[in-house]
């Protein structure tokens, strides 16, 4: 195709909702006229990994970058259909050489698509650039190098914003469509808020007042909504970027340092910086395992482990499982209570995720692709690179990790010690004293009681753990599995010290 002299740049916004720090936008302004384009894509919010809720925050995000767009002189332009055939239109009609977007490493469904955008932008002879916005590197052989890499770019100048963009389109198409034209169906009273605003409200709250007990708040469901830093949802649509971020925390850093040279009290601060900072690696290292092998999220890291569990498609009892386990139904209180926070709220604390995902696979003996898709739809903060990665950690099926079947009923007594947040989420225990209220089974007057809605138990915990955990055994004792766990470790394990991963930059 020849392209004219005056010939747009597309600029395709994707997972990287902001202005600032933002490569591709920096450089589609030195082009001369852009299109600064976001695809709604229906067919994504179709899949059983997205939600209402997902769709929710971007479309608040997507009103805060068209604002930040607008004031520079390029208001967004959102298109809804199919991205391939919405950027073969935009290429015909308006002659543009060239489309610039930042990687992106999402679900398996995006990721077919990239690849057909590859084959489309070849055919009409367009040039398409991609630019990483987080420290995960395509193409690796192995993790040598790379925690190195990742403190470089983060270490990096933030991208400038432009002062100024001219748009190719003078009136330009810009319709957000509601959550029901999307046909999605999703209530979440107590979801977070997208856009960069928000995003530098929520870290600045976190870096100056809400995060010095991190390091120890962040593990139980009643502190962590507080104490956690809440970033997670930002991060997942880019309506900051991980470098703005990690700079932040390590000015956070160098100004505690300070403080404490000179005496001033820091408390745990220091340790909870430390500790979050840690966090920000494991984000991008786990992401990267999904870059890596897109098709994680479809079959077992080790392949020993495919088919394990029932599947809730073909078994009428795991699907009633499912269900029970899905709406917080399950006759445990403590992971009943989690369920449903997290039905509310979209969102819940990492170990709290853990322990769901554990009880579904352990307990309930669920396929991990449907247990996963049910929790991934139930995330504001959905990111596939990280989510994919945990279901199977906790799942057991990666053959590498120490199994981790949590008790539920010690979950209880030892994340909700006064059963407050039990008691928040599970109104049918109002009758239920403290001492029953995370084993209700065992209250003498249980049976009796008809005040209460509350189901049984769906299984007897300890003898289904047991009898889960001997299956795994077997398996990781059947011959080739060591050979092939060792292959795993070789390309996804990491490769970061402790000192390394924690160390304040100056």
């Amino acid at each position: 195709m020849d392209t004219k002299e005056n010939s747009p740049a597309i600029i395709w916004f994707k997972r990287d909702l902001r202005v600032h720090d933002h490569m591709p936008l920096y450089l589609g302004s030195k082009f001369g006229q852009i299109i600064p384009l976001y695809i709604i894509e229906p067919d994504y919010w179709k899949l059983p990994d997205t939600s209402g809720r997902q769709w929710l925050f971007i479309k608040d995000s997507l009103e805060d970058l068209n604002d930040k767009l607008t004031a520079l002189g390029a208001p967004l332009v959102i298109y809804k259909g199919k991205a391939e055939e919405i950027l073969e239109k935009l290429i015909l009609e308006t002659e543009a050489r060239s489309i610039i977007s930042h990687q992106e490493t999402g679900n398996f469904w995006t990721y077919q698509r990239d690849l057909r955008i590859k084959s489309l932008v070849k055919k009409f002879n367009c040039d398409w650039k991609e630019y990483a916005q987080f420290g995960v590197k395509r193409g690796l052989i192995n993790r040598d190098g790379w925690a190195k890499k990742w403190d470089h770019f983060m270490s990096a100048e933030p991208v400038p914003t432009p002062s100024s963009l001219v748009p190719y389109f003078k009136k330009p198409t810009f319709n957000i469509p509601t959550q029901e034209e999307l046909g999605l169906k999703d209530v979440c009273p107590g979801r977070q808020r997208g856009g960069h605003e928000e995003a530098i409200k929520t870290l600045n709250s976190f870096l100056d007042e809400r995060g010095k007990n991190y390091q120890k708040g962040m593990s139980s469901p009643i502190t962590a909504q507080w104490e956690c830093s809440r970033m997670s949802t930002f991060l997942s649509s880019g309506t900051i970027s991980m470098r703005e971020t990690a700079q932040s925390v390590w000015l956070r850093q160098r100004e505690l340092k300070h403080m404490a040279s000179e005496g001033q009290p820091v408390g745990s601060w220091r340790g909870s910086m430390s500790s979050f900072n840690g966090r920000l690696h494991w984000h991008c290292h786990f992401i990267q395992k999904l870059e890596d092998t897109p098709r994680h999220q479809l079959e077992a890291i080790h392949p020993f482990y495919n088919d394990l569990r029932d599947d809730p498609f073909n078994n009428p009892e795991a699907r009633i499982r499912l269900k029970a386990w899905s709406e917080g139904k399950t006759g445990f209180p403590f992971v009943d209570a989690c369920m449903r926070s997290l039905n509310s709220t979209g969102w819940i604390n990492f170990r709290m995720r853990a322990m769901l995902m554990a009880f579904s696979s352990y307990h309930l003996w669920l396929d991990w692709r449907v247990a996963g898709s049910v929790l991934a739809k139930k995330f504001t903060d959905y990111e596939p690179g990280i989510h994919w990665q945990q279901v199977q950690m906790q799942s057991g099926t990666t053959g590498i990790n120490t199994l981790r079947v949590y008790n539920p009923v010690k979950q209880g007594y030892d994340q909700d010690p006064t059963n407050a947040f039990t008691r928040e989420w599970l109104s049918e225990l109002v009758d239920i004293p403290d001492s029953f209220i995370q084993e209700p089974w065992k209250w003498p007057d249980y049976e009796q009681n008809t005040s209460h809605e509350y189901p049984h138990r769906i299984v007897d915990h300890l003898e289904a753990a047991k009898k889960a955990k001997a299956q795994i055994y077997a398996i990781r004792k059947k011959q080739g599995h060591r050979e092939i766990a060792k292959n795993i470790y070789d390309k996804h394990g990491s490769r970061r010290s402790q000192n390394s991963r924690t160390k304040i930059r100056h």
